[in-house]
C-alpha cells in the first residue's frame, strides 16, 4: 500500500469519526449555538468541534503535514514542503442549522501541487465518496462514473452562489444556462453537489468562487470519475485564494465552460 493509499484510508476513517460526531449535533438543533460570520454565512459548535476533532486525529497521525480548515484558516501559511490537509468540516451549514439534510464533511489530501486524495461523507445517508488521485473514484467501495450527458439539455447543473461575488456574476452563467436548455439545481453544499456529479446525479457544477476547502475533494472525484473540471487548484496558493470551479461530465464540460465564460 502506498503513501496515498495510506492517506485516503485515514481521510475515510476520520470522516466517519467526524460526520458522526456532527450528525450528533443535527439530531438535537434545539440546542445548537450558532454564530454569525457575515451575510449568509454561519458558523456553530458543531462546525468548530467537528474541524477540532480532524485537526487532532490529522495531527496525530500526521504531524509533518500542514492543515487548512475552514474553521481557522487565517492563521494558514502556505508551505511547499510540505503535504496540506485542505478539510471543510461541515460544508452546508445553512441547510445544516436549518434541519435539512444537505451538507457533508469534506476532506482531501494536497501534496507536491497536486490534488492527492479526496473525501465527501454525507453522514445523514452514510454515503461516503472517495477519490485517489490515478486511483479512481468510489461510493461506499463500488466504482463511481460520471454521466454519459453530451449536453446541457440532458440534466441537472447545479449553480452554486456565494457573498464573495455580486450576484450578477452568479445569475448572468445562469441566465445562460438555462437559455442553452439546461435545467438548474442548488442544494447548499458545493462539496456534495460535487461528489453528485461524480456520481452521475449530476452532470455539471458551477460556481464564480468558491475556497479550497469547499471544492478540493470534489474536484477529484469529479476528475476520478471519468468528469473534467477547470485548473482550479493549480499551487498551493490557491488554496488560500479560491476562484471559479467548472465541473462536469466528460463531454458537457466544454459546452458548460463556454455557457459561464470560464474558457
Amino acid at each position: 500500500m502506498g503513501i496515498y493509499d495510506e492517506k485516503l484510508q485515514f481521510a475515510c476513517d476520520v470522516a466517519r469519526r467526524g460526520g458522526q460526531l456532527a450528525l450528533g449535533y443535527f439530531n438535537d438543533l434545539g440546542s445548537l449555538t450558532v454564530k454569525s460570520k457575515g451575510v449568509q454565512d454561519m458558523a456553530s459548535e458543531a462546525d468548530v468541534n467537528t474541524e477540532a476533532l480532524i485537526r487532532e486525529a490529522i495531527a496525530t497521525r500526521c504531524p509533518d503535514d500542514a492543515f487548512l480548515g475552514e474553521e481557522s484558516n487565517e492563521s494558514f501559511v502556505p508551505d511547499a514542503d510540505k503535504g496540506t490537509w485542505i478539510v471543510d468540516p461541515i460544508d452546508g451549514t445553512q441547510p445544516f442549522i436549518n434541519g435539512i439534510r444537505s451538507w457533508c464533511i469534506s476532506i482531501a489530501y494536497f501534496d507536491k501541487n497536486k490534488l492527492r486524495v479526496g473525501v465527501v461523507y454525507d453522514p445523514t445517508s452514510d454515503e461516503l465518496f472517495a477519490a485517489s488521485a490515478g486511483g479512481g473514484a468510489t461510493l461506499n467501495g463500488q466504482p463511481l462514473r460520471a454521466s454519459t450527458a453530451s449536453s446541457l439539455a440532458d440534466g441537472l447543473v447545479c449553480v452554486g452562489y456565494s457573498n464573495r461575488v455580486t450576484p450578477e456574476d452568479t445569475l448572468g452563467p445562469l441566465e445562460r444556462i438555462m437559455h442553452a436548455n439546461g435545467m438548474y439545481h442548488r442544494n447548499g453544499s458545493g462539496a456534495l453537489s460535487l461528489a453528485y456529479v461524480a456520481a452521475g446525479r449530476l452532470i455539471g457544477y458551477f460556481e464564480p468562487h468558491m475556497n479550497s476547502w469547499d471544492f478540493a475533494a470534489g474536484v477529484l472525484l469529479v476528475n476520478e470519475a471519468g468528469g473534467r473540471s477547470n485548473d482550479c487548484l493549480p499551487d498551493q496558493m490557491a488554496m488560500v485564494k479560491g476562484g471559479p470551479v467548472v465541473a462536469a461530465a466528460d463531454r458537457v464540460f466544454d459546452e458548460l465552460a463556454r455557457v459561464v465564460g470560464e474558457t
